[in-house]
């Protein structure tokens, strides 16, 4: 009802108006008398202007806020599930798939080629959404991956010289502790499982088991960082990948001071399918050494 008393003061308003003089321009061959619906627009929009002014325009009931949830040591990702671009029911459907897109004779090598690691392999970090695999050609294999660069005596890094393979052949690796990130688990749950499952062998008596102590892992405040790596995966040759790496710092009570050698238990021994598992390729053993700081890439 304000809506037309406001224009009905409008209308009046202009009627009220003085009179113009009696000559009538005429413009673009029309008399300007037919302007008259266009002043009742104009009325009729003021007032839904004036009308709808009443309201607030924003308050801070319309903004959402959400709480910080800090962590323990460091504000660090959560990794959310991943879903794989592809699945596949068993080992032989994924190998169907994969052979018209990868190069022939790279493809023949999986699990073949010393250091390599075969089609189970695949499967399972599939299934277990560690992996996703794009469906393009030739398809993309996309792995979030932890690397703890643990820190000893005289600023010296840990890194992994090699690994022992179950197929008996080696592995060379030059890295820090590095180890592929479980769906829904954040960084620091992935730290303390890639110390517990790559080192934990060495560290048996100390307090670090199932339901150790995670204080023995400290991780250094600000020292996360993300890197992604695009190239050909080692593990399966031809096959293109790309690393998203979160990095950080720590330091592990109880590890040796010179070299030495771990023992891990088998990769996906809680897994469903472990007869995959066993035709699979896994890590027996870890060879560490300590070595300087300076002589790791940034």
């Amino acid at each position: 009802m304000r809506l037309f008393a406001a224009a009905k003061r409008f209308l009046f308003a202009i009627d009220m108006s003085p009179t113009p003089p009696h000559h009538h321009p005429i413009i673009n061959g029309h008399d300007s008398f037919s302007t008259l619906p266009d002043l009742f627009i104009t009325a009729i929009s003021v007032c839904f202007l004036f009308s709808s002014s009443t309201r607030p325009f924003l308050s801070r009931t319309n903004l959402i806020s959400f709480p910080l949830c800090p962590r323990r040591f460091l504000k660090i990702p959560t990794m959310s599930r991943r879903n794989p671009h592809r699945q596949f029911a068993s080992p032989q459907s994924l190998s169907e798939w994969l052979k018209p897109r990868l190069p022939s004779d790279s493809f023949a090598s999986w699990g073949v080629k010393p250091g390599t690691k075969n089609v189970h392999n695949l499967w399972l970090e599939l299934s277990e959404g560690e992996t996703s695999l794009a469906d393009s050609a030739p398809p993309v294999r996309t792995v979030q991956v932890v690397t703890v660069r643990i820190i000893g005596k005289d600023n010296r890094v840990l890194i992994e010289s090699h690994q022992e393979l179950s197929d008996g052949s080696v592995r060379n690796r030059g890295r820090p502790l590095s180890e592929k990130m479980k769906p829904v688990e954040d960084l620091e749950s992935a730290v303390i499982r890639a110390v517990r499952e790559e080192l934990g062998s060495i560290m048996k008596g100390s307090g670090f088991d199932d339901s150790g102590d995670v204080d023995i892992v400290k991780v250094v405040q600000g020292s996360y960082r993300k890197k992604v790596e695009e190239r050909n995966s080692v593990s399966y040759p031809g096959l293109p990948a790309c690393y998203i790496l979160h990095s950080v710092d720590a330091c592990v009570e109880g590890l040796p001071d010179g070299d030495f050698c771990t023992e891990e238990e088998e990769e996906y021994r809680n897994c469903e399918t472990s007869g995959v598992a066993n035709e699979a390729v896994s890590v027996k053993k870890h060879f560490w050494k300590w070595v300087s700081a300076d002589s790791l890439e940034s």
